[in-house]
C-alpha cells in the first residue's frame, strides 16, 4: 500500500438521491474536491420532477430514507412526494451538499483522455476529473406515446412528470393515458374534483391493497425522543420488505407470493360490476409488471364520473381521443401517464471511453455492466442505479447506499495511490452479464407480459436475485475481476 494519499477531483452527474449520497460518502473517505453537475434548478431528481396529484412513494416512509439521516416527521406510512422532495433538500443542505452543485448544468459529453475524464456541459468545458460517478437514475426521461394527432389536441396536454399546475382541473373532462402506478395514484386524487375522468387502459394491473394512514403524533414524538426506535423500525421494515415482499417476486418466498396473490385478488373482488371487474383483471402472473400499491384505485374507478376505456386508441383529435369502436371521448385535459425510458440513462450525453468508443456503442447489444456499477473500457467511471440494479419493488435508497459503499472502496484505491485507473475486466463482465440474463430470462418478469423492465432487445434488465445476494455482492469488490493499472 502506498504511504501517502493523492488528491482526487471527482465529478458526480445528477443531484438526486444518488448524487446527494455520493457527495456525503466521498467526503467521509476524505475526497472533498467534488463537483455535482445537475441539469435542473434544484436537487431531488425524480421527486423534484414529479409533482402530480396523489404522488406518493410505494416503499414505506421509514425505509425510504438515507440510513444516515433518519426522519421522525414522516406524515404517513407511505410518504407523499412533496415530503420526500423536502427531505432531499433538507439532507442536501444539512450535509453541505448543495454548495457543491452546479445547477442548470447538463452534462453533454464525458471523454476519457487516457488519464482523466473531460467534462462538457451546456455551459461549456468544465475541466478534467480523476473519476466520475454517474447518479442520473433511471426514471427521468419521459416517454411520450406515438399516437397520431397528439399535437392537434385543442385542450391542454402534458406528461405526468411535467405536470402543469396552471391548469385547474375542477369541472374539467380529463383523460389519463396509462394504467401504471402513476395513473393509479392520479385518478383517486382528482376524481372528486373533475366533471369526468376517462382512464385509457392498455393493460390491467395487479394492485396490492395497502392503506396509507397518517402516522400518529405520539409516534413521531417517540421517534424524536428515542432515535433508536427509528433504527429498529428501519431494520424491521427492511427485513419484511426485502426478505418477504421482494424475495417473493424473485421466487425465494413462495408462501408470501401466494399471500400477495390472495390479497390482490381480494382487492379486485371489491369491484362490484362484473364487466368492469373483467376488464380490470390482469392476464399475466402477479409480479410480471411492477406491483402497484393502492387501496384507493378500485373505489375511485367505480365513481359515477369515472370511466375505464379499454378500446384501443386510434388517434387524438382537437376535441379528444378517438378509440377503435369509433367513439370520440371529448376532453379538456389530457394527461400522459406513459412512464419513462429506463434503458437509456445517459440520454443525450455522449460518454466516450478507451479508444473513443461511446457508451451507446458499447451498449448496442444490451446495457452490459459489471454488477451495475461499471463498464469495461470506461475506466474510473462508476454508476449508482446503473443497468441491472435492483429497480423493481425495492427501496432505491437502500440499493444506492450498497452500491456507493462498493464504489467508495474502489475510489479508496485511487486515493491511496494503489491504482490510477480501474475498470471491470471484459471476461468477468461477460460472465456476470450472461449469468444475470439467464436468471432474469427465467424470472417472473419474463413470464409473458410487457413491462418497462424489458429492453428493446427483449432482455429483462433488472436484478433477478434476492436482496441478500445483492448485499453480499456489494460488500467487497472482487479485485481479480477488474483491470487495475
Amino acid at each position: 500500500m502506498s504511504g501517502s494519499t493523492r488528491p482526487l477531483r471527482l465529478a458526480v452527474i445528477g443531484a438526486g438521491a444518488g448524487g446527494i449520497a455520493a457527495a456525503i460518502g466521498l467526503r467521509d473517505i476524505g475526497i472533498r474536491d467534488v463537483t455535482i453537475f445537475e441539469k435542473a434548478h434544484d436537487v431531488g431528481g425524480t421527486w423534484r420532477d414529479n409533482t402530480y396529484p396523489g404522488l406518493a412513494c410505494d416503499v414505506p416512509s421509514h425505509l425510504y430514507r438515507f440510513s444516515f439521516a433518519p426522519n421522525p416527521d414522516w406524515s404517513r406510512r407511505y410518504s407523499p412526494g412533496g415530503e420526500i422532495q423536502a427531505y432531499m433538500k433538507k439532507v442536501a443542505a444539512e450535509f453541505d451538499v448543495t454548495p457543491l452543485v452546479r445547477f442548470d448544468n447538463e452534462v453533454t459529453a464525458a471523454r476519457w483522455d487516457g488519464g482523466a475524464w473531460r467534462i462538457q456541459t451546456t455551459k461549456g468545458d468544465q475541466g478534467s476529473f480523476d473519476a466520475v460517478i454517474s447518479a442520473v437514475g433511471v426514471l427521468h426521461h419521459p416517454v411520450y406515446p406515438d399516437i397520431p394527432g397528439l399535437a392537434d389536441f385543442s385542450g391542454t396536454a402534458f406528461h405526468s412528470a411535467r405536470w402543469d399546475h396552471r391548469v385547474d382541473l375542477a369541472g374539467k373532462r380529463v383523460g389519463i393515458i396509462g394504467t401504471g402506478s402513476t395513473a393509479v395514484q392520479i385518478l383517486p386524487a382528482i376524481v372528486e374534483d373533475v366533471a369526468k375522468v376517462s382512464l385509457f387502459q392498455r393493460t390491467a394491473q395487479w394492485i396490492l391493497p395497502e392503506p396509507n394512514p397518517p402516522i400518529r403524533e405520539e409516534r413521531k414524538a417517540a421517534f424524536r425522543a428515542e432515535p433508536a426506535l427509528m433504527a429498529e423500525q428501519y431494520e424491521r421494515l427492511a427485513e419484511t420488505f426485502n426478505g418477504a415482499f421482494c424475495a417473493a417476486l424473485v421466487g425465494d418466498n413462495p408462501q408470501w407470493y401466494d399471500e400477495m396473490q390472495t390479497a390482490c385478488q381480494a382487492n379486485l373482488d371489491t369491484v362490484g360490476d362484473g364487466d368492469l371487474k373483467a376488464r380490470l383483471t390482469p392476464h399475466y402472473r402477479l409480479g410480471c409488471k411492477r406491483l402497484i400499491v393502492s387501496d384507493r384505485f378500485y373505489p375511485a374507478i367505480q365513481s359515477p364520473n369515472a370511466e375505464l376505456v379499454t378500446d384501443t386508441i386510434v388517434g387524438i383529435e382537437p376535441g379528444g381521443v378517438r378509440t377503435a369502436d369509433g367513439r370520440l371521448h371529448e376532453l379538456d385535459v389530457l394527461v400522459l401517464a406513459t412512464g419513462f425510458d429506463p434503458h437509456h440513462p445517459m440520454g443525450r450525453t455522449q460518454v466516450s471511453g478507451d479508444g473513443g468508443q461511446t457508451l451507446d456503442e458499447a451498449w448496442a447489444d444490451g446495457n452490459v455492466t459489471y454488477r451495475a456499477v461499471g463498464v469495461p473500457g470506461f475506466p474510473n467511471w462508476f454508476m449508482l442505479g446503473g443497468p441491472y440494479s435492483p429497480i423493481g419493488n425495492f427501496s432505491f435508497l437502500m440499493t444506492l447506499e450498497r452500491q456507493l459503499s462498493y464504489v467508495l472502496q474502489l475510489l479508496g484505491m485511487l486515493r491511496a495511490g494503489e491504482a490510477r485507473r480501474i475498470a471491470p475486466g471484459r471476461d468477468a463482465t461477460s460472465a456476470y452479464y450472461e449469468a444475470i440474463k439467464a436468471k432474469a430470462g427465467a424470472s417472473i418478469w419474463a413470464s409473458g407480459c410487457k413491462s418497462w423492465y424489458i429492453d428493446k432487445l427483449g432482455n429483462v434488465a433488472s436484478y433477478p436475485w434476492g436482496y441478500d445476494v445483492f448485499e453480499r455482492e456489494m460488500s467487497r469488490p472482487v479485485l481479480a475481476d477488474f483491470e487495475i493499472t
